[in-house]
Protein backbone atom coordinates (compact mmCIF):
# COMPACT_ATOMS: atom_id res chain seq x y z
CA UNK A 1 0.00 0.00 0.00
CA UNK A 2 1.09 3.24 -0.75
CA UNK A 3 1.46 6.45 1.86
CA UNK A 4 0.67 8.66 -1.05
CA UNK A 5 -1.75 7.59 -3.39
CA UNK A 6 -3.28 8.70 -6.51
CA UNK A 7 -6.44 10.30 -6.40
CA UNK A 8 -7.98 7.60 -9.02
CA UNK A 9 -6.99 4.89 -6.42
CA UNK A 10 -9.08 6.20 -4.11
CA UNK A 11 -12.46 6.20 -6.68
CA UNK A 12 -11.96 2.95 -8.02
CA UNK A 13 -11.22 1.64 -4.77
CA UNK A 14 -14.77 3.36 -3.89
CA UNK A 15 -16.38 0.92 -6.37
CA UNK A 16 -14.31 -2.47 -5.18
CA UNK A 17 -15.80 -1.61 -2.02
CA UNK A 18 -19.46 -1.27 -3.16
CA UNK A 19 -19.52 -4.10 -5.13
CA UNK A 20 -18.46 -5.96 -1.41
CA UNK A 21 -21.12 -4.18 0.36
CA UNK A 22 -24.27 -4.64 -2.19
CA UNK A 23 -24.89 -7.75 -1.23
CA UNK A 24 -24.90 -6.59 2.58
CA UNK A 25 -28.16 -6.65 4.37
CA UNK A 26 -27.14 -3.17 5.68
CA UNK A 27 -24.42 -1.95 4.01
CA UNK A 28 -22.92 0.74 6.39
CA UNK A 29 -21.64 4.19 5.07
CA UNK A 30 -19.07 4.19 8.22
CA UNK A 31 -17.82 0.31 6.96
CA UNK A 32 -16.94 1.61 3.62
CA UNK A 33 -14.89 5.08 5.00
CA UNK A 34 -13.05 2.49 7.26
CA UNK A 35 -12.42 0.05 4.31
CA UNK A 36 -11.68 2.84 1.78
CA UNK A 37 -9.13 4.51 4.57
CA UNK A 38 -7.61 1.20 5.00
CA UNK A 39 -6.67 0.44 1.68
CA UNK A 40 -6.02 3.31 0.20
CA UNK A 41 -4.58 5.51 3.38
CA UNK A 42 -6.08 8.40 1.83
CA UNK A 43 -6.07 11.51 4.70
CA UNK A 44 -9.18 12.63 2.99
CA UNK A 45 -11.70 14.42 5.27
CA UNK A 46 -14.58 12.02 6.10
CA UNK A 47 -17.35 14.08 4.67
CA UNK A 48 -15.48 13.72 1.25
CA UNK A 49 -15.23 10.58 1.32
CA UNK A 50 -18.71 9.83 2.03
CA UNK A 51 -19.50 12.75 -0.77
CA UNK A 52 -17.93 10.24 -3.09
CA UNK A 53 -19.21 7.32 -2.30
CA UNK A 54 -22.66 8.55 -1.88
CA UNK A 55 -22.59 9.80 -5.44
CA UNK A 56 -21.09 5.99 -6.82
CA UNK A 57 -23.88 4.51 -4.74
CA UNK A 58 -26.47 6.37 -5.92
CA UNK A 59 -25.36 5.85 -9.88
CA UNK A 60 -25.43 1.87 -8.64
CA UNK A 61 -28.71 2.07 -7.03
CA UNK A 62 -26.76 1.24 -3.56
CA UNK A 63 -28.19 2.85 -0.75
CA UNK A 64 -25.98 2.58 2.25
CA UNK A 65 -27.23 3.31 6.13
CA UNK A 66 -25.25 6.19 7.74
CA UNK A 67 -25.19 5.44 11.69
CA UNK A 68 -23.72 8.89 11.87
CA UNK A 69 -27.08 10.74 10.51
CA UNK A 70 -29.49 12.82 12.38
CA UNK A 71 -32.30 12.03 9.98
CA UNK A 72 -35.62 10.73 10.95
Amino acid sequence: MSTNPEPTNVATSVDAILDELQDSPFPSMQAAIAMLRERTGTERSDADLKGLITKKAAVRDIQLFDEGSTAN
